[in-house]
């Protein structure tokens, strides 16, 4: 492995980093998405958004987050499926890991949303 790129995250892993929105880049937390074989064998990693902005959930690929303390955030908080494909670099630090119950609700979010 390139020794430049960062440690290999875990699905389920919640970090920071520079997440590119529709409009804007904006710091915040993001899930990982993405296998450990993934990211052995690729400089990125796929995340998923992580909102405080529970007022817009709609969609049947949206979860609010049972455990959101235990995974590391300061506010009630809802995984959407609003993916991105980032350089490992470009992850600031991780702060939490989404529990059991809610990594499972957002694989069923995602294969809802990718049709898997």
């Amino acid at each position: 492995m390139n020794p430049k790129r960062k440690r290999l995250h875990d699905q389920g892993d919640v970090v920071l980093l520079d997440f590119p929105g529709a409009q804007i880049t904006k710091r915040r937390p993001a899930v990982v998405l993405s296998s450990v074989r993934y990211h052995s064998e690729r400089p990125d990693a796929i995340v998923g958004l992580i909102t405080s902005q529970l007022n817009q959930l709609s969609s049947a690929t949206d979860h609010l987050l049972k455990d959101w303390q235990e995974a590391g955030l300061t506010h009630p908080s809802a995984y959407r499926t609003f993916l991105a494909t980032i350089p490992r670099s470009a992850i600031n630090r991780q702060i939490g890991r989404l529990s059991t119950r809610d990594l499972e609700s957002v694989r069923k979010c995602l294969q809802l949303g990718l049709s898997l």
